[in-house]
């Protein structure tokens, strides 16, 4: 496995990270899932400055401070709604976009580590392995030296994304 990306269980408001990954939704207003975990950690002044950012589109990312939470920054990212009967491609690439847009945005910031959650695979209904295959080889493409954590809240994500990462060894053996 890469030294520079770790896969944890548990919850990625507690991580020491420079910056931890929202699963947002387009407004940035407070949802369920993670983003309202991450939101209830941080507190009222997170919800504040992101209503001052205008929202966030599909596949994109926009940075907030972290306040109460052990992280200095909040990347928040929007990512694809599955639509079994509507797939047209793009829903891969957007969830691709959602990874690589939040590394550019980390990059900016000058941050050295970053937590990522599962994006799109609650409510949002993405397959989570598809899903975590295309995490795990974006962050190998565009996380240059900065060390990822892979936040898996459940016991299931956790097993899928060690069991993805240790075939990816084998692979480039």
């Amino acid at each position: 496995m890469n030294e520079r990306i770790r896969i944890v269980q548990g919850d990625i408001t507690k991580l020491n990270v420079d910056a931890i990954v929202n699963a947002a939704q387009n407004s940035l207003v407070r949802g369920g899932g993670v983003d309202g975990a991450i939101h209830r950690a941080a507190g009222p002044q997170l919800q504040q400055e992101c209503l001052t950012l205008g929202g966030c589109e599909t596949g994109d990312a926009k940075a907030t401070k972290g306040y109460q939470l052990p992280a200095k920054y909040v990347i928040h990212t929007v990512g694809p709604v599955w639509r079994v009967r509507h797939l047209d491609g793009t829903e891969d690439e957007l969830l691709a976009s959602c990874y690589r847009r939040s590394l550019d945005v980390a990059h900016g910031l000058g941050v050295n580590s970053i937590a990522f959650p599962a994006i799109s695979t609650g409510i949002y209904g993405f397959p989570p392995e598809r899903a975590a295959k295309i995490a795990i080889q974006e962050v190998k493409k565009h996380a240059q030296e900065m060390e990822v954590v892979f936040a898996c809240f459940d016991s299931e994500t956790y097993a899928l994304y060690n069991q993805l990462i240790a075939i990816e060894a084998i692979d480039n053996e």
